[in-house]
């Protein structure tokens, strides 16, 4: 796609500017990133979604490097480039090696992911395929994780789904400076 369907607001009024600024929605050059710059194109959606997403970036109860696991695994299986090439910067800063980010697209049963690792991309897998974790999976997560943990693994894999799927909808653009992880 050499265009996005929708493009990203580029002159903003100044209630959807103030509000952009107030949730820290710009990148390195002051202009909104692009997914938050196309989601402006429907200002009420974007301050609803808003919430939704702040919790599943930074107030869930997964670590987050467990967290980076499940989007980039997300991100990948949904051929969103955007998703997985933001997220693999994310990444870096959350424990995780760029061998670890490329090696999210390979095979669960790795050797470099410990027990919980593969059941966190084995969930992310089951999710996507199924829309649901099986019993066998969920009971080693549930060995790891409490309830909160449980339903933060779903609502991670939920969201970041909907967001690829807007994403390779619309067409949204890497942001500069963010390089393609594929």
């Amino acid at each position: 796609m050499n265009s996005p369907r929708i493009s990203p607001v580029t002159d903003p009024d100044d209630d959807l500017a103030a509000y952009i600024e107030r949730v820290g929605l710009r990148g390195p050059d002051g202009t909104p990133l692009n997914i938050f710059g196309t989601l402006a194109q429907h200002p009420d959606l974007l301050r609803r979604w808003m919430p939704l997403a702040g919790h599943v970036m930074s107030k869930n109860s997964l670590s987050p490097r467990h967290r980076e696991l499940l989007i980039l695994r997300t991100g990948h299986r949904c051929a969103s480039l955007y998703e997985f090439s933001q997220h693999a910067q994310i990444a870096l800063d959350c424990d995780m090696s760029a061998d670890e980010v490329m090696a999210v697209r390979g095979p669960v049963d790795d050797s470099r992911w410990n027990p919980i690792e593969r059941s966190l991309l084995r969930a992310a897998d089951e999710l996507h395929d199924d829309q649901r974790i099986s019993d066998a999976t969920w009971a080693e997560l549930a060995a790891a994780f409490d309830d909160r943990g449980l339903i933060d693994i779903v609502f991670t894999v939920g969201q970041y789904t909907m967001v690829a799927m807007f994403l390779n909808t619309s067409g949204v653009h890497l942001d500069p400076g963010v390089d393609a992880a594929w």
